[in-house]
């Protein structure tokens, strides 16, 4: 992907990683197959994005790395132990990367959204007996008194991404609706 991206344009400026796999399940009841799983997808392929990026990103003098994480990464969540050990381990590695490549003229930040009424809540939501009792429950659960929304996510990393967020690296940057504040 990344050789494909650097033939094409010539130069990567910005490697969005964003992708996740989440397992119902508390780590006692987490199958290794589930666990591996979710570490392939949402820490290893930040990984292998970033490992191969930042060589193009060095060569060219900088570049911005926006890793998607998660609240939680941050505090936990109830029933997913796998997905809140890989999205903590998105956010290590963010700052790792940060701390390592600042003074080569790279950034690295991380998102870390609350719930989003995206395809995959969607998918929970409607799994469950009464689906519109726990979309309300979803929805109760934030400060702000609904999910977030993806375009919310997506310019807070068009911001971490651009020239106005030149003096930002290394951080997670949290948009929950106030979830986390409580």
């Amino acid at each position: 992907m990344v050789e494909a991206v650097a033939g094409r344009f010539g130069r990567i400026d910005i490697l969005c990683n964003n992708a996740g796999v989440g397992v119902a399940a508390v780590c006692h009841e987490t199958s290794e197959e589930d666990w591996d799983r979710t570490m392939a997808v949402d820490l290893k392929g930040v990984f292998l994005g970033c490992k191969y990026a930042i060589p193009h990103m060095l060569r060219q003098g900088g570049g911005v790395i926006c890793n998607s994480s998660s609240v939680a990464g941050q505090v936990g969540v109830l029933n997913r132990a796998a997905y809140c050990a890989a999205k903590a381990g998105v956010l290590g590695l963010t700052k790792s990367i940060a701390i390592d490549y600042a003074e080569r003229g790279i950034r690295c930040d991380a998102l870390l959204p609350g719930t989003v009424d995206s395809p995959w809540i969607g998918k929970i939501i409607a799994q469950q007996p009464d689906p519109e009792a726990q979309r309300g429950l979803m929805e109760a659960r934030q400060p702000i008194g609904r999910m977030g929304k993806p375009h919310e996510i997506a310019v807070a990393a068009l911001f971490l991404c651009s020239d106005d967020g030149a003096y930002v690296t290394g951080t997670g940057l949290v948009i929950d609706g106030g979830l986390t504040a409580r």
